[in-house]
């Protein structure tokens, strides 16, 4: 959902504006998964900012119930993944 949230005034708050920014993610992900998580699509999902990730063991794995061939599934895994963003310059 991060990639529906906007701070407007940012080009007002942060020395050089939207090209300023800095933003301090850090990813609780289950174990598991953390070895296939693409930063690079990760990092899509801000608009503008330049990202930097850490990434922790946590999140959760949970049944689904199903499992979509089309997708890569190769198991009913709904995996959960938690987000921080700190924004700064």
């Amino acid at each position: 959902s991060i990639e529906f949230n906007s701070i407007p005034s940012i080009e007002w708050l942060i020395p050089g504006g939207r090209a300023g920014l800095k933003l301090a993610v850090i990813l609780a992900v289950p174990p598991k998964y953390q070895s296939t998580l693409d930063l690079d699509e990760v990092r899509k999902v801000f608009p503008y900012g330049e990202a930097t990730f850490t990434i922790q063991d946590g999140g959760m794995i949970a049944p689904s119930g199903i499992a979509i061939d089309s997708l890569g599934d190769d198991g009913d895994d709904m995996v959960v993944v938690c987000a921080s963003v700190t924004v700064g310059y």
